[in-house]
């Protein structure tokens, strides 16, 4: 992950004031890219900022061999089936959601589980902000240190409660002109 994301850092343009906003692996590489650039706020939604907040089923070191074998469309298979079953919001935006799983390709999604799996951060940049739904299945929220909960939101919070979502990047955007 601090490799793609040496490689993302490339093609941001630096050259005035910036904030960067991930959401879920997005998230982890911005959290990746604190280390790199110097925006001036870092928001990451839905997402973790080191290994730590990973759920156990990531952190299986006994399991990488068994990933590295499964073939990538299953991989793909396993996410469009899942993750729907997973979310407790999955009727919501049902066909947008859909789309976004299917619309990836099945080295994507073999690449990405790599990376998440693989993820060697211990530690994260404190001007880091967290935002994060407390019904998340995908990323626990038991895990994860958030100076933002949404109540009841999941791992699909950006389709589910973009209202609510808005109303606080918003105000750390305000935040960040005052100051």
């Amino acid at each position: 992950m601090a490799d793609y994301a040496g490689i993302i850092c490339r093609q941001i343009d630096t050259t005035g004031k910036y904030i960067l906003i991930g959401v879920s692996l997005g998230g982890m590489i911005c959290s990746e890219l604190a280390d790199i650039l110097k925006p001036e706020k870092i928001i990451i939604v839905s997402s973790a900022k080191n290994r730590h907040e990973l759920p156990m089923r990531y952190k299986f070191k006994n399991i990488k061999w068994l990933h590295s074998i499964t073939p990538k469309r299953l991989i793909k298979w396993g996410a469009q089936v899942l993750q729907p079953i997973v979310e407790p919001d999955r009727n919501k935006s049902k066909d947008i959601f859909k789309s976004m799983l299917g619309s990836k390709s099945p080295i994507y999604y073999k690449r990405t589980v790599n990376m998440i799996i693989n993820w060697q951060r211990e530690h994260y940049n404190d001007d880091i902000i967290h935002i994060h739904g407390t019904d998340d299945r995908t990323l626990p929220i038991i895990n994860v240190k958030a100076h933002f909960k949404i109540d009841k939101g999941s791992h699909v919070m950006t389709l589910t409660r973009g209202d609510e979502l808005n109303e606080i990047i918003l105000s750390i955007l305000n935040s960040v002109k005052e100051g």
